[in-house]
């Protein structure tokens, strides 16, 4: 009997989103998961971690039914309710907590545990609606895309596919070994039909690092000090493109002035990468027109992290890359579908809702919904004022798609707030995590399998329908029937709350202007991708002038801009090692972990068997610490106890903790974001969750 092949879409927080083809063998049971061959993206390669679906999807711990909480908070002691008795208590705190302090003292949570935007979003239907605090967006790619839009001036870059087309690919920042394993099928195109080299800029020898040609190993937050220095050569030895400077990019000459003094003598003091290293990859990318850089996003998290992503996408303006076909660069193509939100996000509600307050605000009577950062949730859920202002505490959450016990910066913090006897919260999980644990109600979700859904991407240029593939386990609910059934309790008001998924799929699309889902090749993808002019910007940047800015307008890009340098540089505004704090730490993902999911599953453990800190041989040898000997690592935010992995790629003074594990993976139960900063990186806000000082001790 043939098998039953069913298309549909990986969910998960990756540029890839892949196109998935899953072996479906019964109305509630999946078998293997490939990339859809089709797809000229995916080409059928999926990354191990979702090829093992079916372990997650019937792991024997999903939860099944509501819960309320009967011991104490963080005690995981739960019983089990019926949804309406769940959902009525939920709608009853809300109402509670509103009554006392007004509405932003509830606050709708969530992220990217899935990237569907009907599923993912429509709590800020709720939150627009009903007035609720609002949520900065900064845990992942604030800083990234304040870099590269301040310089491109749009979100969007050359295709991704046309790796397979260059001569020289550069990952910056990145390892698509572990966290986007497509990028890599069209790297190993070029490297055996052109001889393309692979260069890699990270600060450890990675999985992606291993497999290249040339890697260059810097220090955590060095990466604008090392451009600098290449734009330097670039410059100095002729390699830069001057007709395309002239004709495509703002200042030139005050760049090529600046750069005079950022020589490969000062990057090597500075990032520690040697000189001739400097000046070979220089001469390398130089000589090789098309030559392809995929920008990550691993170096952006640092507070300096915006400079930095600025600096290295001025390269192929410099070259002149962005002339050829497998040249250029990418980062994230995510500003090229400009999907209407409006109906999904309830955005008319905020409109509306933004207009009275404006009129208000000049009558004097009140201020806007505020809005809260989502990387600063400790500080928050502490009562910090410079988070509050003059308004309410938050006494109530809702959260999805996220687990932030474990993953938000300054986790001892958010561990404090959400244990808080005045806090009530509610998490819509699919499994028992570390916030779930806290929670008041834990309601069970379905997977991406269980629903429908519609997804953009950043890796490539697809947009995306995925349709249910199996029945929900037990009694997990979409996150699009939690959210319209609370507005149902609390009176809310939206045409959106009165529609099933796929209604509001084919009516996004259409007020997008978008075919329907009936008009998608193969009725599951559009391809999106702009011209080759275009999307190499030959009919111009994406600034007002049309140019690339060396220079940019921060002031425009965000609030924080006076710490900015006016130039590409080296930002001196990291977290710096000194006597007390020696180190300087990156806390990387782990290659079987996607941030905090699966490792619930068996095959991730035992791949990654238990949390490490890499530490140069160098560094052990000095301290006295032994292969898997037990540390304490910490800094004035917190400590953790982990054991040594004694590591010669990366440099002296340099740790890196692969994560993110579960705290009870860890001796004391907290793990490494203990140690991490919620500061807010400049100029917009961003997590800098690579940015670190931290000392070490025999625990």
């Amino acid at each position: 009997m043939p098998l039953d092949i069913v298309p549909s879409v990986c969910p998960h927080d990756c540029p890839s989103t892949c196109a998935l083809e899953v072996e479906r063998l019964s109305a509630s049971r999946i078998g293997k998961v490939r990339g859809a061959a089709s797809n000229s993206y995916t080409a059928g390669v999926v990354c191990a971690k979702v090829a093992r679906y079916a372990e997650r999807q019937h792991h024997p711990d999903r939860l099944a039914h509501p819960l309320r909480r009967v011991g104490p908070k963080g005690g995981g002691q739960f019983q089990e309710i019926s949804w309406e008795a769940a959902l009525d208590e939920v709608a009853e705190a809300f109402e509670r907590a509103t009554a006392r302090h007004g509405p932003e003292t509830v606050w709708p949570y969530f992220y990217a545990g899935t990237m569907g935007l009907v599923q993912r979003d429509g709590i800020e239907r709720l939150r627009n609606v009903m007035g609720y605090s609002r949520m900065y967006s900064t845990i992942c790619i604030a800083l990234a895309d304040a870099g590269w839009v301040a310089g491109v001036g749009v979100k969007y870059g050359a295709d991704s596919r046309e790796i397979a087309e260059s001569d020289l690919i550069v990952v910056w920042g990145g390892n698509p070994v572990s966290t986007q394993v497509n990028v890599m099928t069209h790297i190993s195109r070029a490297r055996k039909s052109r001889g393309a080299p692979l260069v890699v800029v990270d600060p450890y020898r990675t999985g992606t690092a291993e497999v290249a040609d040339i890697h260059l190993m810097l220090r955590p937050g060095t990466d604008g000090a090392l451009a600098c220095a290449v734009m330097h050569v670039l410059f100095k030895e002729g390699f830069a493109d001057r007709d395309y400077l002239a004709r495509y990019t703002d200042v030139p000459g005050e760049l090529e002035a600046h750069l005079e003094t950022r020589t490969p003598q000062w990057a090597e003091r500075i990032s520690g990468v040697p000189e001739a290293s400097i000046v070979d990859f220089a001469r390398l990318y130089g000589r090789t027109k098309k030559s392809f850089i995929r920008v990550g996003y691993g170096f952006s998290r640092s507070r300096n992290g915006s400079a930095q992503l600025h600096a290295v996408s001025c390269l192929p303006a410099v070259t002149g890359a962005w002339r050829e076909r497998g040249g250029g660069a990418l980062y994230s193509n995510g500003g090229l579908y400009r999907i209407d939100k409006t109906l999904i996000e309830g955005l008319d509600a905020l409109d509306e809702r933004t207009r009275m307050g404006r009129l208000l605000l000049r009558s004097g009577l009140r201020k806007l919904p505020r809005s809260l950062d989502q990387s600063r949730m400790g500080p928050v859920l502490t009562g910090d004022k410079r988070d509050l202002g003059d308004g309410p505490p938050v006494t109530a959450l809702l959260i999805q798609n996220t687990n932030p016990a474990v993953v938000c910066p300054e986790s001892n913090k958010v561990r404090q707030g959400l244990t808080r006897e005045d806090l009530f919260t509610c998490v819509h999980e699919q499994f028992m995590t570390d916030t779930a644990k806290m929670a008041d109600i834990v309601l069970p979700a379905t997977t991406f399998l269980e629903h429908d859904d519609l997804y953009v991407a950043g890796g490539h240029t697809y947009l995306q329908i995925a349709r249910k593939v199996v029945e929900p386990y037990a009694e997990a609910r979409p996150n699009h029937f939690v959210i319209c059934e609370l507005a149902r309790r609390l009176g809310a008001r939206h045409r959106g709350f009165e529609m099933s998924e796929m209604e509001m799929i084919e009516e996004t699309l259409r007020l997008s202007g978008k075919p329907s889902t009936a008009a998608f090749e193969q009725g599951r993808w559009l391809d999106c991708a702009p011209s080759f002019e275009d999307a190499h910007f030959l009919s111009g940047f994406g600034h007002a002038d049309g140019k690339f800015h060396f220079k940019p307008d921060w002031k425009a890009v965000g609030v924080d801009h006076a710490k900015m340098p006016l130039l590409p540089d080296h930002a001196r505004l990291i977290e710096e090692a000194d006597e007390e704090h020696p180190f300087r730490m990156v806390a990387a993902p782990a290659r079987s972990f996607l941030n905090s999911t699966f490792t619930e599953t068996p095959g991730s453990q035992a791949r990654e068997s238990r949390p490490s800190v890499m530490i140069h041989p160098q560094d052990a040898s000095r301290l006295s610490i032994a292969e898997g000997e037990r540390l304490r690592i910490g800094n004035r935010r917190g400590s953790i106890v982990i054991h040594a992995r004694l590591f010669d790629g990366l440099q002296p003074g340099v740790v890196v903790v692969e994560s993110v594990w579960p705290n009870d993976a860890f001796e004391e139960g907290i793990g490494v974001n203990a140690l991490t900063s919620a500061d807010a990186g400049p100029p917009k806000g961003g997590a800098v969750f690579h940015d670190t000082a931290i000392w070490i001790r025999k625990a």
